[in-house]
């Protein structure tokens, strides 16, 4: 994370992102499925998309969730 500037909604979609379930003490559920790390976009696209809508709409309630774009690189 940022030592400053965090309370900016898009940043804190950002931390979200980039946390896996299971790092955060006392919060084990905050964080994206590592089950679903390195399996192939097609079998997990749908299912990381529906894990981080429910992420940052418990633990961003300030941000407005449009959509989600899938990039695989």
């Amino acid at each position: 994370m940022k030592a400053s500037g965090n309370g900016d909604p898009a940043q804190c979609v950002g931390n979200l992102l980039r946390l896996i379930r299971g790092e955060v003490p006392y919060e084990r559920l905050k964080g994206l499925n590592p089950r679903l790390i390195d399996q192939p976009s097609s079998i997990a696209g749908p299912e990381l998309v529906a894990d981080a809508e429910w992420l940052i709409e418990n633990y961003e309630p300030r941000a407005n969730l449009k959509s989600i774009d899938l990039v695989a690189e």
